[in-house]
């Protein structure tokens, strides 16, 4: 086999030669995009020799995008991820990529079809009742490319496909801290405060004080079992979590060791725990039998599981009594974590109580709150420089000074 590459338009293609058709006599070449630059399809040409060398080459199947994705790569995906999970891809490639480039062949698809598929979606990604709407988050945009080049890789690692075309395709830069701070927003202490005293005679108040007190996810609250409450030593322990798939809610272990953690709580948090307790046990009594126990801790007054989604409707119901700004119930989430870091607790300890992998993940998503606190940290510093000493303090304080007699 040899092969060489070509330019048509502002493209370059790794053009392969494979032989004479023997039906019709003709010579046949295969092209392959390659992008934008020589320097690609040249090293496109030297793979695609070296793997039909190696007895590795295969021609491409005749099958689009949208088939590969949907006939081909999801279902096998079904039985290797999580139900959420795979509910995420599916409805990703439905909305976001099959419109677009559902009919595109899988052996054509380039990097520019990619770029130009991730910046319609940040310009209208968002889909209404009249089939367009607003931009997704760079974030959402990167996820989609995430899935995409997982799938088209496999399609490589089977050889379905010669290269994968997202490896060269250009999602959305990560987000800056700005853009964080954009895309979240949070309220301040006096604004919580004002929420929390707004929940009085609110069924499910608890779940809120305890979502605002500790950050856990709103999954995390509707899935917690007595079983992980220990009020004696004011301790939650994150062990289960409720998983919404197509509305459909269900119960699934909290499997990852930084996502399976311990948080304490505070006073207010036990008071309002111990509270809502009574208030079960009042309703298990009133039920009898027809009580389904479950040992949940924010079960509905017949016991079974809190829907997430009503723990969300809820909250935008109280927003809308209280006045206060409108943010979403993952907000509360991101407004504990910045109350923490703007009163200068570590961010390993912020990190822990949320569950997150790491603190530089952390460090990450909340890294637009710590300009503030560089400037607290300045100001601080300058009043302890501006204290008076005694000269006694000063030697004390000396590098050289050695130890008291």
């Amino acid at each position: 086999m040899r092969g060489y590459t070509a330019k048509k338009g502002n493209r370059y293609y790794a053009v392969i030669y494979e032989g004479v058709d023997p039906a019709t006599g003709k010579e046949r070449r295969r092209w392959y995009p390659a992008g934008t630059r020589k320097t690609d399809a040249e090293k496109l040409v030297t793979e695609l020799v070296k793997r039909h060398n190696d007895g590795e080459y295969r021609a491409p199947d005749k099958v689009t995008l949208g088939q590969y994705l949907t006939e081909r790569w999801l279902p096998a995906q079904r039985s290797q991820l999580k139900a959420t999970t795979f509910h995420s891809y599916e409805s990703n490639i439905r909305l976001h990529v099959l419109p677009t480039l559902g009919k595109v062949p899988l052996g054509r698809l380039a990097p520019e079809d990619l770029d130009a598929l991730y910046g319609r979606l940040l310009e209208s990604g968002r889909r209404n009742k009249s089939g367009d709407g607003p931009g997704l988050s760079p974030g959402s945009v990167r996820y989609v490319h995430r899935i995409l080049r997982k799938a088209l890789g496999d399609a490589v690692r089977k050889g379905t496909l010669n290269r994968n075309p997202a490896s060269l395709a250009d999602p959305p830069k990560r987000s800056t801290s700005t853009r964080r701070e954009g895309e979240m927003r949070v309220w301040t202490s006096a604004q919580l405060q004002t929420f929390l005293a707004s929940l009085d005679g609110e069924r499910l108040a608890p779940a809120f004080v305890l979502a605002a007190h500790t950050g856990m996810r709103r999954g995390e609250v509707a899935g917690l079992r007595w079983a992980d409450v220990d009020l004696d030593a004011k301790l939650i322990h994150v062990r289960q979590n409720a998983v919404v798939v197509n509305y459909d809610v269900r119960l699934t272990d909290v499997k990852t060791s930084h996502g399976r953690r311990t948080i304490d709580v505070n006073d207010d948090v036990v008071r309002a725990l111990q509270g809502w307790r009574r208030k079960q046990a009042e309703e298990r009594l009133l039920l009898g039998a027809g009580y389904a126990d479950h040992d949940l801790v924010f079960a509905r007054a017949d016991g079974a599981l809190t829907h997430p989604e009503l723990l969300s409707s809820t909250f935008e119901r109280m927003i809308g009594r209280s006045g206060l700004p409108r943010i979403r119930l993952h907000d509360v989430r991101h407004t504990h974590a910045t109350l923490l870091l703007k009163a200068g607790v570590p961010i390993k300890v912020v990190s822990e109580r949320l569950g997150h992998a790491t603190a530089s993940f952390t460090l990450d998503v909340y890294g637009w709150v710590l300009p503030g606190m560089q400037a607290e940290a300045a100001a601080v510093f300058s009043r302890l420089m501006a204290a008076p000493t005694t000269a006694d303090e000063r030697q004390a304080d000396s590098p050289m000074a050695g130890p008291a007699s």
